[in-house]
């Protein structure tokens, strides 16, 4: 009995059906970010919006959706919600909106925590020019934020590309899924998800690269704003 077919698992680098897969894992996976980032930032200024039903329901959100498995949420949104007489979803938007809500809950804790570690003064300073509070946060508190944010933003997407594979329960056919369709119907399990395995680790090492770039870009920035910040300081003396 053959334990390992070199031939098929070289043929599914280059299997259309398992490929077109990937392309809808990087999809999946850019527009749960987009919507999510949103989200995400609309519970932050819920959150520090001092409207205390706005403020409640952002805490329930972030307990809600990162206190219960993702696996579950989108069981009950694809089958829960129609049994109930609520909605009924395809399976796109299922995961679509499942795999947004979980990843706004973190997305807001990051940004939340990158906008209150921006100093007070920076406030202070930016209402003495005479900005009011939404041009301070746009323009002031929320470049600073993102900058501090960026490797804990970028370590999420990371997550995020991974996680989407779990919306194969609910047969969206993803990379995860498209493979077990083929492991299915030609019987070599271990080379289709050692395939798999190594597309996925090829898709983060590609984001990694992408990630390190922009926090280099984004601390030689920083490095050369302050540089000129102290250089100013200099010459007033």
């Amino acid at each position: 009995m053959k334990i390992w077919n070199w031939e098929g698992f070289f043929g599914y680098f280059v299997n259309t059906y398992l490929l077109t897969g990937a392309l809808v894992t990087l999809a999946l996976t850019a527009a749960t970010l987009a919507i999510g980032f949103v989200l995400g930032m609309g519970l932050v200024l819920f959150r520090l919006s001092g409207n205390p039903i706005l403020a409640g329901y952002a805490r329930f959100h972030v307990w809600l959706f990162r206190g219960t498995p993702l696996l579950v949420q989108l069981i009950i949104i694809y089958t829960g919600l129609p049994q109930l007489g609520i909605a009924r979803f395809t399976v796109i938007q299922s995961a679509l909106i499942g795999l947004a809500l979980n990843e706004a809950a973190y997305l807001s804790e990051i940004l939340r925590g990158g906008i209150l570690s921006v100093p007070q003064g920076q406030r202070d300073a930016a209402y003495a020019l005479g900005l009011n509070r939404s041009k301070t946060f746009v323009f002031v508190i929320l470049p600073q934020a993102l900058r501090v944010s960026i490797p804990a933003l970028g370590n999420s997407v990371n997550g995020l590309l991974k996680t989407t594979s779990i919306a194969s329960v609910i047969s969206m056919e993803e990379l995860l899924r498209r493979g077990q369709i083929l492991m299915q119907q030609r019987f070599e399990v271990l080379e289709v998800f050692v395939c798999i395995a190594i597309l996925y680790l090829a898709m983060t090492s590609m984001w990694e690269l992408v990630q390190r770039r922009i926090e280099a870009h984004f601390g030689r920035a920083h490095a050369t704003k302050a540089v000129e910040t102290e250089e100013l300081a200099r010459d007033a003396r």
